[in-house]
């Protein structure tokens, strides 16, 4: 194997793979700017050797894949330099995103633990996607005043029977073999077979074939016993639709979503409702992504995120003050001014 390590990640040839792995274990392999930028680089010079038959994407150790992105460097953004830090990590971020949705060649993300946020944009525009019983999935964001971006509008948006809106409202976490069910993932590994998947994907076979010869069929997934009940009661983009719906299901299930919801930013679950049925109208992901960074550009300094950072991470009382407070007080034009294009030079665009 021969490759480089810094701080942060592993950036590796072995046999006829590139091979990008997480080295941040303290942090659950949370992204930063070196991070995004190292994996970028590396993804640029693969994307034109062609001796590199596969991209293989993983962590280095701990207990997750990749938990998200730099939070504590956005909200210092929000609070100290007028969102200017935050706008260029999302717009390189973005941009990696979109380099791993383009490459050409197979890219083969392993979702071993837990991956959420950041952790889902990288995995997620893979081709082949691995998941294990160790698996945890969510896209938490609504819980932080932040929304479901990293390419969240167009994956979550395509998912069957509303579970993607189920998932950007509520960040509810999933477990390997709901991801499989779902369609998040392509294959489910047992612990044993992930090292072998690896090792032959690098020796060049072909990693469709590896996959399809070492996955093993997951437990029963638990996010279908209660999909009929997310496509009634999120079938509508109206977060208030939603919230009357859950009110009037008596159902232990619905209840807790309920009472879930209702912690949630406001601003962010009409955000993201706004963003899942957009998204559909994007003819390619760059679009999309371009979507993303209008909203992250005038998210980051709202006051909700900050908020939601403080509450959740800083202070941890849990107990956000949103601004707006309600639904109701959440305006169209609030909505649309979040969404509207930013100026010609500022507006993002891929390598």
């Amino acid at each position: 194997m021969t490759g480089e390590t810094n701080a942060d990640v592993r950036v590796m040839r072995e046999g006829a793979a590139g091979w990008l792995s997480l080295n941040r274990p303290k942090a659950i392999h949370a992204l930063t700017l070196p991070m995004v930028e190292a994996m970028t680089a590396a993804l640029l010079q693969w994307r034109d050797d062609a001796a590199v038959a596969a991209v293989i994407l993983d962590h280095a150790e701990g207990r997750g894949f990749c938990a998200g992105g730099d939070i504590a460097l956005l909200r210092r953004s929000a609070l100290e330099d007028g969102g200017a830090a935050g706008r260029h990590f999302f717009f390189e971020e973005y941009r990696l995103n979109h380099l791993l949705f383009t490459f050409p060649r197979p890219v083969v993300a392993f979702m071993d633990g837990i991956t959420m946020g950041g952790g889902v944009g990288i995995a997620q525009p893979a081709r082949l996607r691995v998941v294990t019983a160790q698996t945890r999935y969510a896209m938490p964001e609504t819980g932080i005043g932040l929304f479901p971006d990293v390419g969240g509008g167009w994956h979550l948006s395509r998912l069957p029977q509303r579970i993607g809106q189920y998932l950007a409202l509520t960040g509810a976490r999933l477990d390997g073999a709901d991801c499989l069910w779902a369609g998040i993932a392509t294959h489910y590994l047992g612990a044993e077979a992930v090292p072998q998947a690896k090792a032959r994907i690098a020796a060049g076979e072909a990693p469709d074939a590896v996959l399809d010869a070492l996955a093993e069929a997951p437990p029963p997934p638990r996010l279908a016993q209660v999909a009929p009940a997310i496509e009634r009661h999120f079938a509508s983009d109206r977060l208030e639709d939603v919230l009357a719906s859950l009110a009037g299901d008596e159902s232990e299930w619905a209840v807790q979503t309920l009472a879930s919801l209702r912690t949630k930013s406001p601003q962010t679950c009409k955000v993201a409702l706004r963003q899942l049925h957009d998204s559909l109208a994007c003819p390619d992901f760059a679009a999309n992504m371009a979507m993303e960074y209008r909203i992250a550009s005038r998210v980051l300094t709202l006051p909700d995120f900050a908020e939601g950072v403080r509450a959740v991470i800083v202070d941890k009382d849990n107990a956000p003050r949103w601004n707006p407070a309600t639904p109701e007080g959440v305006t169209d034009a609030l909505i649309d001014s979040i969404f509207a294009p930013l100026p010609a030079a500022e507006e993002w665009r891929p390598l």
